[in-house]
């Protein structure tokens, strides 16, 4: 598990979700590629090589997955006393505004 799928609060990330943060279009191939462990590379060829061999397959179950995979969410990836820190600091300036 790589340390982008990690959270504090709940532990690692659970299921499949869309990478914004590595992707090309809207993250699909990222996502797979996290949730299984495989490399991005690998993934992207494995797409590009279905889109050219079944275009119209290929861009539907994308487009698909698209629409029904949720995006991953932010995860704070630092020291546990920086994360501690910010989020008392956030919860204050909210508390004053």
């Amino acid at each position: 598990m790589t340390r982008s799928t990690w959270n504090l609060d709940q532990g690692p990330l659970r299921g499949l979700y869309r990478d914004q943060e590595n992707a090309w279009i809207f993250g699909v191939c990222a996502g797979i590629a996290d949730r299984f462990n495989f490399r991005l590379s690998t993934v992207r060829i494995i797409a590009i090589i279905s889109l050219v061999l079944f275009f119209w397959l290929t861009a539907a179950i994308y487009i698909g997955a698209t629409l029904l995979i949720r995006e991953k969410p932010l995860v704070y990836s630092g020291y546990r006393s920086e994360y501690e820190f910010w989020r008392r600091h956030q919860r204050d300036y909210w508390r004053e505004s």
